[in-house]
């Protein structure tokens, strides 16, 4: 037992004996030692990072394409990728909530650490019992805000290069825009009478009101929630009042519960999973109706949803 804590001594030394943000580097972490060393949560986050960053920045993201950010533990590993960056991102809004306290407190001190939902006009953000909805990502042009607080941490952390994060910027933001009006014209492919979605958790509020749906899901805003038989037994009905033929699972969440409802009610389970909290494995490239996207980016995560729920429900 005593050796057992020594050793679990030794490693928490040694992951606070980095310095924090803008401190000591390690090499055995970091690629480069001539870019901005970044640091990012959540997948839709790094990949916005390096978008932002391009070849000024290295990116290292925290969590993988499987990783439900409502119940994430930090790692040793996580802790010393933090400490040696020189900005770090997260999405805020209690999204990673085991790991948000402490990120603040490190913004608090002033270190370069940044929530990107704090560019966020507070009218935007959906306020649920118990909190806010974190799931802003839904809609590209509320995610556009999330942009201006990626340039203001780049620029903090690599001045001479501000004007290039800042044109990047905006250059996403046309896009990210421009996913907008593409998401919409593809939603009204849907009669809308029958634009109505039941997920595995609720975390397309915002996909909803940005595109029209009525969205129902069987776990809370946060995927850690329980659903109850009673709330089963609600979504069994729900589905049934409205003569849904199918319903969606996501893939950050298990989805025993989902098939569970689907078999009670009668309905077919989506074979392809929505991306809730997190975006597709990189390199994985879809090709629908004559466009190809990766799922790994947000951009595709967006395209890949839409192009599910649409052909899933018209």
């Amino acid at each position: 037992m005593k050796l057992t804590k020594l050793m679990i001594a030794a490693v928490a030394a040694l992951s606070v004996a980095f310095t924090s943000c803008g401190g000591k580097k390690s090499t055995t972490i970091w690629q480069s030692d001539d870019k901005v060393r970044a640091v990012a949560t959540s997948t839709m986050v790094a990949d916005m990072v390096k978008v932002i960053g391009g070849d000024q920045v290295e990116v290292t993201g925290l969590m993988d394409p499987t990783v439900d950010p409502h119940g994430y533990d930090q790692t040793f590993e996580d802790t010393a990728a933090i400490n040696s960056a020189d900005v770090v991102f997260y999405s805020g809004l209690h999204l990673e909530g085991r790991m948000q306290d402490s990120l603040e407190k490190r913004a608090s001190k002033g270190e370069k650490v940044y929530a990107v939902t704090d560019a966020i006009p507070h009218e935007y953000i959906i306020q649920e019992e118990g909190g806010h909805d974190p799931h802003v990502w839904g809609d590209p042009e509320i995610w556009t805000y999330t942009v201006n607080e990626v340039v203001k941490g780049l620029s903090a952390a690599d001045a001479a290069n501000a004007a290039d994060f800042k044109a990047r910027g905006e250059a996403y933001r046309a896009e990210l825009l421009e996913l907008k009006k593409w998401a919409t014209a593809r939603a009204q492919e849907v009669p809308e009478g029958q634009r109505v979605m039941v997920t595995s958790h609720d975390a397309f509020a915002y996909f909803g009101n940005a595109f029209g749906f009525k969205v129902k899901g069987l776990q809370g805003i946060s995927s850690d929630d329980q659903a109850g038989l009673g709330a089963a037994n609600q979504l069994v009905s729900f589905i049934k009042e409205n003569k849904l033929k199918m319903i969606f699972p996501e893939s950050s969440v298990n989805d025993k519960g989902i098939k569970a409802v689907a078999n009670e009610a009668g309905v077919a389970v989506s074979e392809v999973h929505l991306f809730s909290d997190a975006c597709g494995t990189p390199g994985d490239i879809a090709e629908i109706n004559g466009e190809s996207y990766d799922k790994g980016t947000y951009i595709g995560m967006i395209k890949h949803n839409v192009n599910t729920v649409v052909e899933g429900l018209k």
